[in-house]
């Protein structure tokens, strides 16, 4: 009897397997949509951590997020979106960072003069009520 299933054979097997799966992720890294809002968010986010002071009190982290913002664009105009989103993600933490840290930096500064200016207070009314 003669063999009716040519794509039985090894050989084509495995041609097969491999087509899938180039195929596959074709078809996969195809599907995924550009990260454009994600993008925006990030910009935002990175603008945001420069007016509240990032360069001052995080320039490091403020520096990371510019950066990483800059690499996702490169990425966007590849159309390597995967690594579009990762990067503008990663810029996004960046910039959170340096607005806390400016915040917290800030809000220490704040205290600090308070605490002064209560201690020169103190040794006023210590003065006058000698």
């Amino acid at each position: 009897m003669k063999n009716f299933y040519p794509l039985k054979s090894a050989s084509n097997m495995q041609r097969i397997g491999v087509s899938l799966f180039a195929a596959t992720l074709l078809f996969g890294c195809a599907s995924i949509p550009a990260p454009t809002e994600q993008l925006a968010v990030s910009k935002a986010a990175v603008a945001n951590a420069g007016g509240a002071g990032g360069n001052e009190y995080a320039p490091i982290a403020l520096k990371s997020a510019m950066d990483k913002m800059d690499a996702a664009q490169r990425a966007m105009t590849r159309e390597d979106y995967l690594l579009a989103r990762r990067l503008a993600e990663e810029a996004q933490v960046d910039a959170q960072l340096a607005s806390a840290t400016a915040g917290a930096t800030k809000a220490q500064q704040a205290a600090r003069q308070l605490q002064e200016g209560n201690r020169v207070l103190r040794q006023e009314i210590d003065r006058v009520a000698q």
